[in-house]
């Protein structure tokens, strides 16, 4: 049996990992500060005998000590999400991110645990090369805009992680998520997905920001769990960098209609233009399409769930816990 910690583990993504741990016969512990993170989401967990959690800051050094005392690996995924709360509170995010960052390093370095570090496809920023590889050059925008405070801190953290597997030895895995998605994610903060399945079952207006031009890819959070867990477990993961993510690449205007005829609503798609929904001069990226050559080499990895899927499973999902569609 191998030890688990899961920081964020009360997220969307941390609960679907601890369910698919404790169901692979593993320990599993959280620590979540419920900032972002639901309760609900791992209720039904909690008297398994290989589970257990604290509901705490990973910044909680006394917390994190002894929870990183009796893990053999930590999935580090706790941060601050979501383009609307990087926007609205800066501080936050990169704070959080980044002393949540060096917190989690250095707990796992008094203890030897393999570390996996979430990072994100927009440390990508600007490039217009694609599909984005790894050892791609970074392009990120003025220091004035708060969408590129969020990237660089998740590159610090890249930075770090590796910094501390070049230098000590840790086990260090750094991964980047292109737009996960799934049942029990929030739209609360920004996230595409759940936002429009909620306001198509409302039948409110379907709001798509921009002019919905802007290609995106999403991936099952299933199949973001399984590559995770065998990147915790493959003796040849540390020390690199991993896209994970599906190439399969739709426009927002495309996702909006798609949406639509899925859940039949009469909902109209309108177009809000960035400057309303975010800030003036919100930046963003036409396309993000991930090259994940690197996990599938190592792992044989690659989603098993095409975008309708998961779509189907989102609204089913939404559809028996209707608070998530704000009905």
């Amino acid at each position: 049996m191998t030890s688990y910690l899961i920081t964020g583990g009360a997220g969307f993504i941390g609960s679907h990992l601890a369910e698919a741990l404790l169901a692979n016969g593993e320990q599993v512990a959280i620590i979540d500060d419920l900032s972002t993170g639901r309760f609900e989401n791992i209720a039904p967990l909690i008297h398994h005998p290989h589970f257990h959690f604290a509901i705490a800051d990973i910044r909680d050094a006394v917390v994190l000590d002894r929870l990183a005392s009796e893990a053999d690996v930590i999935i580090h995924l706790a941060a601050a999400v979501g383009v609307k709360l990087v926007v609205e509170k800066p501080v936050h995010t990169i704070t959080t991110n980044v002393a949540g960052t060096e917190a989690v390093l250095q707990a796992a370095l008094r203890y030897r645990c393999r570390v996996l570090i979430t990072s994100t496809s927009e440390v990508y920023g600007k490039g217009s090369r694609v599909p984005f590889s790894e050892d791609d050059d970074v392009v990120l925008g003025p220091t004035s805009k708060s969408r590129w405070g969020y990237a660089a801190s998740k590159m610090v953290d890249e930075f770090l992680g590796l910094a501390y597997y070049r230098e000590y030895g840790l086990p260090v895995v750094p991964f980047r998520l292109f737009n996960t998605v799934g049942p029990r994610q929030t739209g609360r903060y920004g996230m595409v997905i759940p936002r429009f399945i909620g306001e198509a079952m409302r039948n409110d207006p379907i709001v798509v920001y921009g002019d919905g031009q802007q290609s995106r890819c999403f991936c099952d959070v299933s199949d973001v769990v399984r590559a995770l867990i065998g990147l915790s477990e493959h003796p040849q993961a540390p020390g690199k960098l991993f896209n994970i993510g599906s190439q399969e690449e739709i426009t927002i205007r495309d996702l909006a209609e798609r949406v639509k005829r899925l859940t039949n609503a009469s909902s109209p798609i309108q177009l809000l233009p960035y400057d309303q929904a975010y800030a003036p001069g919100f930046e963003d990226m036409r396309r993000r399409l991930p090259d994940t050559s690197r996990v599938r080499a190592l792992l044989g990895w690659q989603p098993r769930y095409t975008l309708d899927e998961t779509l189907t499973r989102i609204y089913a999902f939404m559809q028996e816990s209707p608070h998530y569609a704000g009905l």
